[in-house]
């Protein structure tokens, strides 16, 4: 049963971020710090040869604050039979489970954004699992690596932080 639960979820969520996709128009370390405009402009520098193709992480950014994990409010009972299953299938406590609950289900209004800048860069993107979940979009080698913790607007998980990763690696997922 809580094998069937846990495919429901995972299916759920990678058929919402693979709908989105299509679309071509822990107790870790919260790293929350709040991303000034100078940050943005440092983290979007090419690093890179002068041909690549940067992301304007300034258009993605929110004006929301981050929020502590600890004192955020979840949609999912810390102690609810979602986020105790995975906790157990992903090897995490419940409180990283719930957080990742959370950011998975709202990750596609980070992808959504990025994807309106990759155009036909994109080739894939995945949600990585355990204690630092992040977002990673796999686009061609026209673009610039790049990282960027976005911060949710929307009500679902407004205020919480989805790390964002650009790998210029052709990998299609």
């Amino acid at each position: 049963m809580a094998k069937r639960l846990i495919s429901i979820i995972i299916v759920t969520v990678a058929s919402i971020a693979g709908l989105t996709a299509c679309d071509s128009s822990q107790d870790t370390t919260d790293n929350t710090a709040a991303i000034t405009e100078q940050e943005v402009a440092v983290d979007a520098e090419p690093n890179s040869s002068a041909s690549a193709s940067n992301i304007d992480w300034s258009t993605i950014a929110t004006a929301e604050q981050p929020v502590q994990r600890a004192d955020y409010s979840y949609p999912f009972a810390l102690d609810s039979q979602n986020v105790q299953d995975y906790a157990d299938y992903f090897k995490v406590d419940n409180a990283t489970a719930q957080h990742n609950l959370t950011i998975g289900m709202a990750s596609n209004e980070a992808l959504s954004k990025v994807l309106d800048q990759l155009g036909n860069s994109y080739t894939g993107h995945e949600l990585t699992d355990g204690t630092e979940a992040k977002l990673v979009i796999h686009t061609t080698a026209d673009m610039t690596a790049s990282s960027y913790d976005y911060v949710f607007e929307e009500a679902f998980a407004k205020g919480l932080v989805l790390p964002i990763e650009i790998k210029p690696d052709g990998v299609k997922s």
